[in-house]
């Protein structure tokens, strides 16, 4: 069953999107199972979605992004593996705690 997390980020859904995609940052946030693939732009309508699908494994994520109030963003992570729902939803929450920093470390950068 897979678990869900969700955070949201003061970075406009563009910059949010972007940042998850890129190979250079996906270390900083993505589960060490999940940072060899690529992501996968799928088609989903107003939102922005990846997905994430390991190689060697039952890995695998989703993200979408929401525009959210006053230019930001809602990240939604849906994370699947073989593990214990509990860990897995421990795993999801830490995931996109990382990817909120990337995001808030692009925008400083930039």
């Amino acid at each position: 069953m897979p678990a869900y997390a969700e955070r949201g980020v003061s970075a406009p859904p563009e910059v949010a999107y972007g940042t998850a995609a890129d190979p250079a940052r996906r270390s900083a946030w993505l589960p060490a199972q999940l940072r060899q693939t690529t992501a996968r732009p799928v088609d989903g309508g107003n939102e922005l979605q990846a997905r994430w699908v390991a190689s060697d494994g039952p890995w695998s994520a989703v993200l979408r992004v929401y525009p959210a109030q006053a230019g930001g963003a809602t990240l939604r992570l849906e994370l699947d593996a073989d593990l214990p729902h509990e860990q897995l939803v421990r795993i999801a929450d830490e995931t996109l705690v990382g990817l909120v920093g990337a995001v808030t470390d692009n925008l400083n950068a930039g």
